[in-house]
Formats: structure tokens, sequence, C-alpha cells
């Protein structure tokens, strides 16, 4: 059994059509993953692509202006290790991610004994979580520690429940990265856990605030250049 959570099938989505005045149409990160892995790195190089973030659990709202925070969104594989990073200077992880999509699936049970003279049922499971990468989160904001660093724009009157997030970038080879993880089944966690990572790597260009009940663009957030995010630092002019 195969089941995809998060990635829902909105009217602006490429899997239900688009709605009239609703444009650009999201790719589908699951089918776009696995047609870039299958293409080969320069094949994908420069390509757009605009994603529907899964964003809801991490957008706050608060006096019509809303807020995604960006402070531990930081991707951990190993490509993205950086030790000589200086703290001062730089992030230790470079690349950030975006949420996009996780399936889920049963595949399967088996009888099996972890614990000595007792036998039980153990069940096979697989996540895979899809993501949006990115190593130029500063491009929209100065690099701070603080807790509230992320994307924010107002976003007026629309429910909390219907504030949604789409990203926009430009991909750049090698385009996709992934990382495979198993846990195997215990006698008190009895459950053998397959847990796939499937990354889209580029420069992420934009971030829409959008009303998830149609597609509308609330707000957008671009990329600036050097003088714009001194500016908009604290003290800035």
């Amino acid at each position: 059994m195969r089941r995809i959570l998060v990635l829902a099938c909105l009217p602006f989505l490429s899997c239900g059509g688009a709605v009239a005045g609703v444009l650009p149409v999201a790719d589908d990160p699951v089918a776009l993953h696995e047609t870039l892995a299958a293409s080969g790195a320069t094949a994908c190089e420069g390509r757009r692509v605009r994603v529907v973030v899964a964003a809801a659990e991490g957008l706050e709202l608060a006096a019509g202006r809303a807020l995604y925070r960006m402070g531990f969104n930081q991707v951990t594989e190993g490509w993205n290790w950086h030790p000589e990073a200086a703290a001062e200077e730089a992030d230790y992880y470079r690349f950030k991610y975006l949420p996009l999509a996780r399936v889920d699936e049963a595949r399967g049970r088996y009888a099996g004994e972890d614990k000595v003279g007792t036998a039980q049922e153990f069940r096979i499971a697989w996540r895979t979580d899809y993501f949006l990468a990115f190593d130029n989160l500063y491009d929209f904001f100065p690099r701070r520690v603080d807790d509230d660093a992320g994307f924010a724009a107002a976003v007026g009157g629309v429910p909390a429940e219907a504030i949604g997030l789409a990203a926009e970038a430009v991909l750049h080879a090698p385009c996709t990265a992934q990382s495979t993880t198993f846990w195997k089944a215990t006698h008190a966690r009895p459950v053998d856990f397959t847990l796939k990572k499937r990354y889209l790597l580029g420069e992420l260009l934009r971030v829409e605030f959008i009303d998830r009940r149609d597609g509308h663009v609330i707000a957008v957030q671009e990329k600036s250049t050097p003088a714009g995010r001194a500016a908009a630092a604290p003290g800035g002019r």
C-alpha cells in the first residue's frame, strides 16, 4: 500500500489541472525527482521549477503577518558537511531545505523472533520524504542568529489554515540527491523501517505566500542583491 501525504491534489497542482488565472502550475516533486534522477545531470541543468511547500506545520500567523521559520531547516547529509566553516562567517550546513512531500508505503509483514522464545509479527514500512534544497538562503535575508529568521509577509485577512507556501528555483547539476537509512525491527518496536530522503538541488529564486484554496498569490519574497540585504538588516539604511 502506497500513501502520499502532504502533497494533496490542490486545484493549482499539475495533478488536478490549473484554475483559470492561476499560473504557473506547480510541479509534482515525486514525479519530478524520479524523472530528473533518471535523466542525468546535464539534462536538468538550469531547469526552472515551481513547487508547493508542505509548510502547514511551519507557518505561523499573527496580526495579519505570516512567518515560516528557517532556523532548523538544515540539510544534515554528509555532502553538506563543512567543518572548515568559521562560525562567525558561514554555516556548517550550507544547504537549507523546504519540505515538499512524504510517501508512506506498507511493504508486508513477516513472522520472526527478536526476543528469545517469543514469536511475533513484524511489519515492513518505507517512508520517502521529498525536499527542495538550496544554498542561497541569505539572498533573502541577512545571516543572523534569530529564532524568527525566515520568510515573512503580510497576508491580510486570509485565515491561517488557508495560507500556504510555494517556491520557484532553478536547478543546478547534479540536480538531485538521495539517502537511505534503515532501522531493524525489535521486540519493543516490531517494524523494519526504511527512511528515504530525496532532494531537488538548486538556487531558490522566490517564495510565494499563497491561498491554498485556489492558488492565488498573496505576497512574494524574491532573492535580493547584497545591497538590498544590507538595507534590510537591523540598523540598515
